[in-house]
């Protein structure tokens, strides 16, 4: 879709657009929030396309007892990250310098990069604001899957860039040999999220390495591995390695998913020194980070024992969820997240109305032409209210 669209233009090509605060607040993120969504001829949020979403005008947002719409941790923050933020609070008339780079040097330890190839921010998406921010209020194009996480190229759309969007293959993994394919001199970025969102899938490990090693001598590749950690299988392998050994490309990833602390808002990307340094030349991404934050960040990273509860919690909440589904007919993507995705029979808005009836929140797309229900994983409990609803529908 074009950068700027005016009112006659939305109106031949079926788009209207409405502002971003009128609709539900699990649809309000970004730096861009403000700006108006685009509605499809069916009244649907326009993201990609092959890519549409369904919203409530007026959703039970406050009166959920089984919120599942965010990809949120339901057993986070750790205890060791509350008694942290907590502590650290009395601390907060100073700044919180000396406390981040303790943490960024754990960071690096863990990801074996020097400190300097590391950049903090208020959440994963944050950074992926930035970066878009920077690499396109000149122009150029970025190339990612469609469907993907829209942040980045929202960004990128509004400062000045184009999208080329590449259709997931069957299997809903990133298509490469097209992604590459649709390189072109214009290309400032390649934008992978691996785990995808809202699909969940997984690209496999061997041939992204492969993709990555060639392409990144052309163009940076951006990785978004906010869900990797929650990863099982084979191909559940991050492509950190490749920065250690000198390809230009970056890896972002967040406290939000694994570590429980979506509201306080910690994540990192590193990549090479040079690319890091560009985008902080405009802009720094650890100065929207909050001593306690930071804090409640450090305890959470060596809390290995929580990690390893919500990773085997949502793997048990997944088997769980995509056994019942298949009993009832439904046809779950095997999912690498904290989140599942299964195609419904039903219209998008009518099944979100029937579900917060029940109180349960989810998320409603259509996809290449077919209405989809995205459940994020909540607790073994909230899961089964999630499963009755779904009997409870027609």
């Amino acid at each position: 879709m074009e950068k700027s669209v005016n009112r006659r233009k939305l109106l031949k090509s079926g788009l209207m657009s409405i502002g971003g605060m009128a609709l539900a607040p699990h649809l309000v993120q970004g730096a861009f929030a403000s700006q108006p969504f685009y509605l499809d001829t069916h009244n649907r949020l326009y993201y990609s396309p092959l890519s549409r979403e369904y919203f409530l005008d007026d959703p039970k947002e406050t009166k959920l007892f089984a919120k599942l719409n965010a990809n949120e941790n339901p057993y986070g923050p750790p205890k060791s990250a509350i008694t942290a933020a907590q502590e650290a609070v009395a601390g907060g008339n100073r700044y919180a310098w000396r406390e981040m780079y303790s943490l960024v040097s754990k960071i690096a330890k863990k990801e074996n990069v020097d400190t300097k190839q590391i950049m903090m921010g208020p959440g994963s998406s944050d950074l992926l604001e930035k970066v878009a921010l920077v690499s396109f209020m000149e122009g150029g194009n970025i190339v990612t899957a469609d469907p993907t996480y829209m942040s980045m190229i929202r960004v990128a759309e509004k400062v000045g860039g184009t999208w080329k969007p590449i259709p997931t293959t069957k299997e809903w993994a990133h298509d490469l040999d097209a992604m590459e394919a649709a390189i072109d001199a214009d290309t400032k970025l390649v934008y992978i999220c691996n785990p995808n969102n809202p699909v969940g899938a997984m690209t496999p490990a061997k041939d992204l390495e492969a993709f990555c090693k060639r392409v990144s001598k052309k163009v940076p590749i951006f990785i978004d591995e906010a869900y990797m950690e929650l990863a099982h299988g084979p191909d559940a392998k991050s492509m950190a390695h490749l920065v250690s050994e000198g390809y230009n490309v970056v890896v972002c990833r967040t406290f939000s998913k694994i570590m429980g602390m979506a509201g306080l808002r910690v994540g990192y990307m590193f990549g090479l020194q040079e690319f890091i340094d560009d985008i902080q030349k405009i802009t720094r991404g650890g100065m929207g980070i909050s001593l306690t934050s930071i804090m409640a960040a450090d305890a959470a990273f060596g809390d290995d024992s929580f990690q390893m509860m919500t990773k085997t919690k949502n793997m048990e909440c997944k088997e769980y969820v995509s056994a019942e589904l298949k009993k009832m007919g439904y046809d779950p993507i095997p999912s690498y997240t904290s989140f599942m995705i299964f195609p419904i029979d039903m219209d998008g808005k009518e099944f979100l109305k029937k579900m917060n009836a029940q109180n349960v929140g989810v998320r409603a797309f259509n996809i290449m032409d077919q209405n989809w229900c995205r459940v994020s994983m909540g607790t073994m409990d909230e899961m089964k209210m999630f499963i009755s609803a779904m009997k409870g529908i027609s």
